[in-house]
């Protein structure tokens, strides 16, 4: 596996298509980060780290609009930067999500956070990941 990141994107999105409760990651400090942030911004139920098995993983809870129907709250998730592209955005250049109804998650010298927390912290950085 060359890109982690994009890895946990895709476990994600296809949980949410195949509309399971819950979908195990292998653990990492930036996956778990961005688990938090995911939590954080009402996507996703919640999360755990699981240490039952020989090397820890991510539970994560997925959350859903309709318990009929099953429409997933995430509806896209997609990678910007990449391991052969990265993209750095700087504080000013932060991009808006469907004019604000999504987030965009970027790695910055102060940390993971949300494309808002950035662009109020004014700071930028390699822009990981939007999701809606």
């Amino acid at each position: 596996m060359n890109d982690p990141i994009s890895d946990f994107l895709t476990r994600i999105r296809n949980a949410c298509a195949a509309q399971q409760e819950h979908v195990l990651i292998p653990f990492s400090k930036m996956k778990a980060e961005l688990s938090r942030i995911l939590h954080e911004e009402g996507y996703i139920w919640g999360y755990e780290v699981d240490t039952s098995a020989t090397h820890p993983r991510l539970k994560l809870k997925l959350k859903y609009n309709d318990t009929k129907e099953k429409t997933p709250v995430i509806r896209n998730l997609t990678r910007v930067s990449k391991p052969g592209l990265r993209q750095y955005v700087g504080s000013d250049e932060v991009p808006r999500v469907l004019g604000g109804l999504g987030i965009s998650i970027l790695s910055t010298s102060r940390g993971i956070m949300t494309g808002a927390k950035a662009r109020k912290a004014k700071v930028g950085g390699e822009l990981l990941a939007t999701v809606w």
